[in-house]
């Protein structure tokens, strides 16, 4: 069972929550430092990330490659435009498949919940047009596979 909700607002945005068992600090950290992000980040069982490169600063680069293992594989390029530390990132990152997509502005709040953490990404594309083809992905099953791997490692 799915514990991501996807929703769209307007034309242009998608919003993912999600609530993890860990604390603010620690989800922050999986989604910020290359070695846990090569953990976790991997989309359906069979991918892996051999390279992780996150430069944790406003301006910092961002680069994921991941790979299916038979050949098959894609990347993600990106920068951070503003990090407070365990509470907020704001990043714009482009998949690469192999042409680049379109900017996807991102903002990923994390809250204390509980005894966990609450998520909430919210990401702005350039137009409904390209978030017609993000949602038509399936894109929320490789990202609930992935969170859910995070959750095991709490």
């Amino acid at each position: 069972m799915s514990k991501l909700t996807l929703k769209t607002e307007g034309d242009r945005y998608i919003v993912v929550t999600r609530r993890f068992v860990a604390p603010p600090e620690a989800v922050y950290r999986a989604h910020t430092e290359p070695e846990l992000l090569q953990k976790w980040l991997l989309g359906p069982e069979g991918w892996a990330m051999p390279v992780c490169l996150s430069e944790l600063r406003p301006g910092g680069k961002i680069r994921y490659e991941w790979t299916d293992g038979k050949g098959g594989g894609f990347h993600l390029t990106g920068e951070y435009l503003e990090l407070e530390p365990f509470s907020r990132i704001v990043h714009v990152e482009r998949m690469h498949l192999p042409d680049p997509t379109p900017d996807n502005r991102v903002e990923t709040r994390f809250a204390p919940d509980g005894d966990g953490t609450l998520m909430t990404m919210r990401m702005a594309l350039p137009d409904a047009e390209t978030r017609a083809a993000m949602l038509a992905t399936g894109m929320e099953h490789g990202m609930e596979d992935s969170y859910a791997r995070l959750d095991r490692m709490s």
